[in-house]
């Protein structure tokens, strides 16, 4: 037989992953669903083929019927929260996968807390977008004891992932390192960009001459978000991209990091303030994308690009 699942946290990875799971694992039960939200979890298992997923309401019966548990969820409050929840009841023997972005030291402390009660631990972020996530094609960054990470490894490649970083048998928080400082380039490229091309406006020499550089295999993922109008455009669409208030927390975790590791990270931090300039223009919908806004903004220009 084999192990039921349990996934907690159903955003915008985690809705794409389990639908992942579901078409292409190897499940012999369904696919229990969790979140704090309870319409979030209906709609999917709505959405899924009959009796492949079922919907737990208490978060402590679900523990006490999964053998692994997943989580994906949006910071480190939640993670905290969610995880002193699960365990007030016995958790030993289940396998405990976090797919959250989070700080490391949060990462080692939760890892220590299921350890201490019995159960495993894999800290498992992935790279991606929520599209990528629909498609199966994220990267799992999987840390831990290699016997818990062999349990975890079916899930990953072929299922919600098209490959893995494996780092078996290494510190927990080498994968939330990775993942949060993965995470500042896109942050840093939207920044360099945005730069770049209000120059182009203001210099005069337009952006359909600067149609080249787009080109470049280093720009062409990022310069979607920079388009005409693309701040209205993703608004509309929620979940195209990374939301202002997620990649803030980013930033302040690549920056504690830095700050530990007695170095800066300068462009990060010049792409923060642009955030919060974007949060006060676009409030909790604001989306990386609106950096360019910000930047269109200092620089005298209205903050939507309506060109």
């Amino acid at each position: 037989m084999a192990p039921t699942l349990l996934w907690i946290g159903l955003g915008n990875m985690g809705r794409g992953m389990c639908k992942n799971i579901v078409a292409k694992g190897k499940l012999s039960s369904p696919l229990l669903l969790y979140n704090r939200s309870s319409k979030k979890a209906v709609d999917l298992a709505a959405k899924l083929p009959a009796g492949r997923a079922e919907v737990i309401a208490s978060l402590k019966q679900a523990i006490s019927k999964a053998d692994i548990i997943f989580t994906c969820v949006a910071d480190d409050d939640a993670v905290q929260h969610v995880f002193s929840v699960m365990l007030q009841t016995s958790v030993s023997g289940k396998l405990f996968i976090d797919c959250s972005t989070i700080h490391p030291d949060t990462t080692k402390s939760i890892a220590k807390d299921v350890t201490d009660a019995g159960g495993e631990f894999v800290a498992a972020p992935v790279f991606g977008a929520p599209a990528m996530a629909d498609t199966g094609q994220l990267i799992g960054v999987l840390a831990g004891p290699r016997a818990s990470v062999k349990k975890a490894r079916p899930w990953f490649k072929g299922v919600v992932a098209r490959a893995e970083i494996d780092l078996s048998d290494q510190p927990y928080s080498r994968a939330t390192t990775l993942k949060v400082l993965g995470n500042t380039f896109v942050s840093s490229m939207v920044e360099q960009l945005a730069e770049a091309h209000v120059v182009v406006e203001k210099s005069g020499l337009g952006t359909d001459v600067f149609a080249s550089v787009r080109l470049a295999p280093i720009s062409r993922p990022i310069h979607s978000l920079l388009d005409p109008d693309a701040h209205r455009r993703l608004l509309q669409a929620p979940g195209t991209t990374v939301r202002c208030r997620l990649a803030r927390k980013d930033a302040r975790h690549a920056g504690s990091l830095a700050i530990s590791a007695g170095t800066e990270m300068k462009t990060l931090e010049i792409a923060d303030v642009h955030l919060a300039k974007v949060k006060l223009h676009c409030g909790e919908a604001g989306d990386i994308a609106g950096i360019y806004g910000a930047v269109r903004e200092e620089a005298g220009l209205r903050f939507e690009n309506d060109a």
